[in-house]
């Protein structure tokens, strides 16, 4: 399997409101492929109830452990990579599972704990060789750090 690339999208709200943070797989955005996979899977409601995770909402922990599935919050087993688009997480999550080893990250088993009876089983998983992972990880960290308005590391 070849490997996903991974970056992440910092953005402050249309609002000016907090920094808002979504995965970016492969050049596109996870809000567009989740909508993409819901809507062609015929889900109801699908399209548009995603959005980003925003720290400042809640303590995840530092991001680089979050999106290694370790947040300071036990959630589960499964680690939430995108909230619902009016910006609270537990309104309307995607949950992952985050694996990670020596040479890849894997997210695989999604799921949307509102609707247990959605089939997730075709969407990824996506594996990232861990070097690159890490160092969108460390580029993310930095920029939530330096304040900086908007940028897609």
């Amino acid at each position: 399997m070849t490997s996903n690339d991974i970056r992440f999208d910092c953005r402050h709200r249309s609002d000016g409101g907090p920094l808002v943070i979504v995965p970016r797989i492969d050049g596109a955005l996870l809000t567009e492929l989740i909508d993409g996979f819901e809507i062609a899977a015929g889900m109801q409601p699908a399209g548009d109830a995603y959005g980003g995770l925003i720290p400042e909402f809640f303590r995840f922990g530092p991001m680089q452990d979050h999106f290694i599935g370790r947040s300071t919050n036990a959630m589960g087993p499964k680690t939430p990579v995108l909230g619902c688009e009016c910006g609270e997480w537990g309104c309307w999550p995607l949950m992952a599972r985050i694996t990670v080893t020596t040479d890849l990250v894997t997210w695989d088993a999604f799921e949307q704990p509102h609707r247990a009876t959605r089939d997730y089983a075709a969407f990824g998983p996506f594996q990232f060789d861990r070097h690159p992972y890490d160092d969108a990880l460390r580029a993310l960290s930095e920029v939530i750090g330096s304040g900086v308005d908007d940028a897609r590391v």
